[in-house]
């Protein structure tokens, strides 16, 4: 790899995945529409870490078909990244509309572009919450067709496109599909960033359902490490990236918070959303055989690395 782009760059994953990437020499065009879904300044300060000058941004969205061709017109990438998404499965509840524009039309804009200029590998981000129903540890080769949320339906949606344009056209697709990442700077919206911050400010912590709900909980940095292995040619895959241990539950993490910063949590049970899975765990063996990827931070250093952030960052 010499030149990709990179769709959601000011993103949790997608700005920790830039950074690896411009450290190995590979020169990132990054985009992300800075949408409001949560904190832009969250955002704004993921970006400002990336000091390298292999890295250039632009705040382009994906459904923006007009700009998107104006990209690829200007560059000759060997890699499209896509980790843009409108991500969160109990707000696509509220607006499966955006869902769907911005994760399956937006990577079909993608997949239309690298036709147009023949660009050869595609790796999109995907998601663990499309085994639904299935037996554990979740395989791969595991039928995902009754998805429970806007949010994974529009994510198969792009997943099925994918396959569609690597048919036709030859483009090399790794369909990553991500485990609950957690990590320093994360999502506002997903439970590790609540629970720490609910915790440091000593406020109540929503917990839906009684907490032994189970997520295969997988660090940042792995997971960013793994989608760029991806990028090598493979076909058509789809592979699991997730802790690939037995998974913890909620109260376990709400524990290590607890011995990390000192506080006691005070726990507010709320009645369990109908769309949320109760466990996900994967089997990551695929991963381990094509890539040689498999993840290097456990669960409590994580956890402590987390809250060392939350201490350092009480601003967001």
């Amino acid at each position: 790899m010499k030149k990709v782009l990179l769709t959601g760059a000011a993103g949790f994953i997608g700005s920790k995945a830039v950074e690896k990437l411009t450290a190995q020499g590979v020169e990132v065009i990054g985009i992300d529409n800075l949408n409001d879904y949560y904190d832009v300044n969250l955002k704004r300060h993921r970006l400002s870490q990336i000091q390298n000058a292999k890295f250039q941004f632009h705040e382009i969205d994906i459904e923006d078909k007009v700009k998107l061709a104006e990209l690829f017109e200007q560059h000759k990438f060997d890699v499209v990244f896509n980790l843009a998404a409108r991500a969160g499965v109990r707000y696509s509840m509220e607006n499966p509309d955006i869902y769907m524009s911005t994760n399956a039309v937006g990577s079909l804009n993608l997949l239309e572009c690298m036709r147009k200029h023949q660009v050869k590998k595609f790796v999109l981000a995907s998601t663990s919450s499309l085994y639904a129903g299935q037996a554990m540890p979740f395989k791969e080769e595991l039928p995902v067709n009754t998805p429970i949320s806007p949010y994974a339906a529009s994510k198969k949606a792009a997943e099925v496109m994918a396959y569609t344009y690597h048919y036709l056209y030859g483009i090399d697709v790794s369909i990553v599909r991500y485990f609950t990442v957690y990590g320093p700077a994360g999502r506002p919206d997903m439970s590790p960033f609540i629970f720490a911050d609910k915790i440091l400010k000593g406020e109540e912590l929503p917990v839906f359902g009684d907490g032994t709900q189970s997520r295969d909980f997988t660090f940042v940095d792995d997971i960013a490490e793994g989608t760029i292995l991806a990028a090598k040619p493979l076909g058509y895959e789809i592979i699991n990236l997730g802790g690939g241990n037995n998974p913890y539950t909620l109260l376990e993490m709400i524990a290590l918070m607890e011995k990390f910063s000192g506080k006691k949590a005070k726990l507010s049970l709320q009645s369990r959303v109908k769309a949320d899975m109760d466990v996900t765990w994967a089997d990551i063996s695929k991963a381990k055989k094509l890539l040689g990827w498999e993840p290097k931070v456990g669960f409590e250093e994580g956890i402590e690395r987390l809250m060392r952030w939350h201490l350092a960052n009480s601003q967001f």
